[in-house]
């Protein structure tokens, strides 16, 4: 998007939506990515008819191995013009196994749409990540999807919310018709109908006809008589549209519809314009805010390489947090007190990339081969800032990593730094060992098949993974190492980070160890 020159920070803030869709797997939050950029104009054609014959693959969906598993895998970052505003979308993985990446996105975001199969409610594998929204206090929309198919009483969808995640929701739109006979919405605000209409394989979009109620009841019969009793139980326990609750992460507006058909995508797409927040000052390790139109400053949340198989470069992926970006411009990493180039700044849209000159508060710029960058690095002109950590989440698969081909050596451990800096796993080694003997820990055992699947494709280093009899870790220190390691079943490792974890072998002797001797350092890996 063409910015003017000398434009105001706060205005153009104003105007900037960042945001992320997260589901569970299967819940149709990629498909609804697509048709986002279908009624926004991003896209001409909604790739979400990718399985037909000859199509191509999800937009958000650039990596090799989604194509083929045809599930999320990295989360992915993608702007685009609408009614005026630019939104910064990030559309995440799924899978519980890649939780981790979804996290570090939740980070870097302003509100989320949570995206719920009405046929499947919150499920277990994601409750965790939907359960991170509500602690963090972000604005949460939701999103009933699949609404055309068979599925469960929406009253009881409302109630599950409310029960597991904490979050009152609050209906903005309401079904006429049941799951599987869907006639259309109510929306609350006005009273209108608006009647559902196919279209063609979902890829164009959906006429929204707009009935009134005189002629809904003519032609919608008992269906309209249910829905209007279920807007009158909605207004009888308040369950009503509240802004200020809803930006405070107490209330979640509700929108029902169906994303492979394109119903409702509009409604959606105007209530992250009117109702999700711009972005605010954001808090520094001090707890002290860094105000809008301070000078420039943003936070790496990802690193991804190779997304352009061609040039077999490297992206740092940060949040614009303050100020104005200009390319070029002297940016200093706090950790390391170094300049940064930004030369190569570009903005993204899936794996495609246009270089950019200017960028403000809520957007994400990718800086190319900016190789001294990690995730959650603070960057700053003029005045420094340092921004908290992005935390992590608890490995809980543990196994070890062999090159097949010793020929291949160079290769391998030039791919086992590459994805330990990019979060795809997190590679443990024996200070005395290097890389000839690592530790791979990951959340999900899907992580391990992707570092698998990347080595062997982007590195040409195949590699034979093999499991662990390591159940546990905790971070711990020097003072306590020796301790630890006269006990038996208990590995000392480090991580890139040069952070000291221990492994255990067993669960229930970390367990006793805790209540014996609570002086040795044995610290969770939590994400905060």
């Amino acid at each position: 998007m063409v910015v003017p020159p000398n434009s105001d920070v706060a205005s153009e803030a104003a105007r900037r939506r960042t945001f992320a869709i997260i589901s569970h797997p299967d819940a149709g939050k990629t498909t609804l990515t697509e048709k986002f950029l279908l009624y926004a104009g991003a896209v001409q054609e909604a790739g979400a008819v990718r399985a037909r014959a000859g199509r191509r693959a999800a937009t958000s969906d650039w990596m090799e191995l989604e194509k083929q598993r045809g599930i999320s895998i990295s989360s992915t970052v993608l702007q685009f013009p609408y009614r005026g505003h630019t939104f910064n979308l990030l559309d995440t993985p799924g899978h519980r196994d890649f939780s981790e990446d979804t996290y570090r996105v939740l980070a870097a975001v302003d509100s989320v749409v949570m995206v719920l199969d009405t046929a499947k409610g919150i499920e277990a594998q994601t409750l965790k990540l939907f359960q991170v929204c509500r602690s963090r206090n972000l604005p949460v929309i939701t999103f009933f999807n699949k609404y055309d198919r068979p599925g469960r009483d929406p009253l009881e969808l409302l109630d599950e919310v409310e029960e597991q995640i904490g979050l009152k929701p609050t209906p903005v739109t309401w079904p006429v018709g049941i799951p599987g006979d869907f006639r259309g919405v109510i929306d609350r605000r006005t009273g209108d109908f608006i009647r559902f209409v196919r279209t063609a394989h979902g890829a164009e979009l959906s006429p929204e006809e707009i009935v009134n109620p005189d002629e809904a009841a003519s032609t919608e019969g008992t269906a309209w008589s249910a829905a209007l009793d279920g807007c009158s139980l909605l207004d009888a326990i308040g369950a009503n549209l509240d802004v200020e609750t809803f930006l405070a992460g107490i209330t979640t507006p509700v929108f029902v519809g169906s994303a492979l058909t394109n119903f409702g995508i509009r409604m959606l797409l105007d209530a992250v314009v009117d109702l999700a927040p711009a972005p605010e000052p954001r808090a520094d390790v001090n707890d002290n805010e860094r105000p809008i139109d301070s000078p420039f400053s943003a936070f790496v949340f990802k690193i991804q390489a190779n997304m352009d198989p061609n040039h077999r470069d490297r992206l740092a992926f940060a949040r614009v947090c303050s100020g104005k970006f200009e390319r070029g411009m002297d940016a200093t990493c706090h950790r390391s007190r170094r300049l940064v180039g930004t030369k190569y700044a570009t903005t993204a849209f899936g794996n495609d990339r246009e270089t950019i000159e200017t960028a403000f508060p809520g957007d994400i710029i990718g800086l190319i081969n900016a190789n001294d960058l990690r995730i959650g690095d603070s960057l700053y002109a003029d005045d420094a800032v340092e921004f908290p950590a992005v935390p992590r989440f608890e490995p809980e698969v543990f196994a070890t990593a062999r090159p097949l081909d010793s020929g291949r050596f160079k290769q391998f451990r030039k791919g086992l730094a590459q994805l330990d800096e990019e979060g795809v796993v997190q590679v443990l080694r024996d200070p005395d060992l290097g890389d000839s003997d690592p530790i791979l820990a990951a959340v999900g055992a899907l992580q391990l098949e992707v570092f698998a699947h990347r080595l062997a494709g982007e590195f040409n280093a195949p590699i034979e993974v093999r499991p662990t009899v390591y159940q546990a870790i905790r971070l711990t220190d020097k003072a306590s190492i020796d301790r630890l390691r006269a006990i038996g079943g208990i590995r000392i490792l480090k991580r890139s980070d040069e952070a000291l974890v221990a492994l255990f072998e067993n669960k229930f002797r970390l367990q006793r160890l805790l209540a014996d001797e609570p002086e040795l350092t044995l610290t969770p890996i939590l994400a905060g």
